[in-house]
């Protein structure tokens, strides 16, 4: 097992933010995640019957999920200390970020590593993760809101999926129950949406930040930048559907949450902060944001 020291510099600076796409390249490692920058906008999130206009502020996502080879850079890290890191104006202290406990089996259950979209960690693992890419890189970093990964998934859309209503063309662009080979795939392999962004639908589904909520479309009024926190471990929301949904799961509107059954066969008790047992549909990718989050929602992100 090779274990990674990073060495990081106090006070990392950037004077300006390009918007254009752009590789993050993680320090003392030949790996990078490509960044596609998308322009903010408004646009109807929901269904036809339960919907709610929507506002959303510009920002960066990774292009592909987030796959095992990079995941394991944050699980194999040198426990750090406090540090501190600037972006644009705004001082960023972070405080010790420690690496995920060692998993009591092989958490890709065989179907594949290099290449291919980490899963089974948890939303909290998924977010430390994004602390401690921000730590390492010296940009900001989080899981996508719900209303980013919608906006992010349409691409301008207002169909049922990214490329339309028929279901017969679902096989270009995502991998489902009936084409996976009940097992996820390598990353980047299907057709990507209208923004070049691949495997929204399928694949694995994707933690977001959000707490589930039931009625998030009760109200009617215009809704800048939603993000709903709640500091209970259950129920989070992941989007997208998997190789273990069909088709007509795959919608860029379904909305699922979790629950306890994803932790059903760990051993351990109290069970795994880091790891789910019983999630190898469910994976992640992250964003950037053009303007830090202020200080109290960067630890609701961060699970401060």
């Amino acid at each position: 097992m090779i274990f990674f020291r990073y060495i990081i510099i106090p006070f990392i600076f950037f004077q300006t933010i390009e918007k254009s796409n752009y590789l993050e390249k993680i320090p003392n490692s030949n790996y990078s995640i490509d960044m596609v920058y998308i322009p903010g906008g408004e646009y109807k999130m929901g269904t036809d019957d339960k919907n709610s206009n929507t506002k959303i502020s510009s920002y960066w996502i990774s292009k592909y999920e987030i796959t095992w080879e990079v995941f394991n850079l944050f699980m194999e890290h040198e426990n750090d200390n406090k540090f501190e890191f600037v972006v644009g104006n705004e001082k960023i202290k972070i405080d010790g970020i420690s690496k995920p406990t060692t998993p009591y089996t092989d958490m890709t259950f065989g179907m594949g590593y290099e290449g291919y979209p980490a899963v089974n960690m948890t939303h909290f693992a998924a977010s430390k993760f994004c602390k401690w890419l921000s730590l390492v890189s010296g940009n900001y970093y989080r899981l996508p809101t719900e209303a980013e990964w919608e906006y992010t998934c349409r691409a301008g859309s207002k169909s049922d999926y990214y490329f339309g209503d028929d279901i017969n063309q679902i096989d270009n662009y995502a991998w489902h129950k009936d084409n996976s080979g009940d097992k996820y795939q390598k990353v980047g392999v299907k057709e990507p949406n209208k923004w070049g962004i691949y495997d929204m639908l399928g694949n694995v589904s994707e933690w977001v930040a959000d707490s589930y909520e039931e009625n998030i479309f009760k109200s009617k009024k215009l809704r800048s930048d939603p993000f709903i926190f709640s500091k209970s471990k259950y129920p989070k929301v992941y989007r997208g559907g998997s190789w273990n949904d069909k088709p007509d799961q795959l919608l860029t509107y379904k909305r699922f949450y979790s629950n306890s059954s994803l932790q059903e066969r760990d051993p351990q008790i109290p069970k795994s902060k880091w790891w789910n047992t019983d999630a190898p549909n469910i994976g992640f990718r992250i964003v950037r944001i053009e303007n830090v989050d202020s200080e109290p929602l960067r630890d609701k992100f961060w699970y401060n």
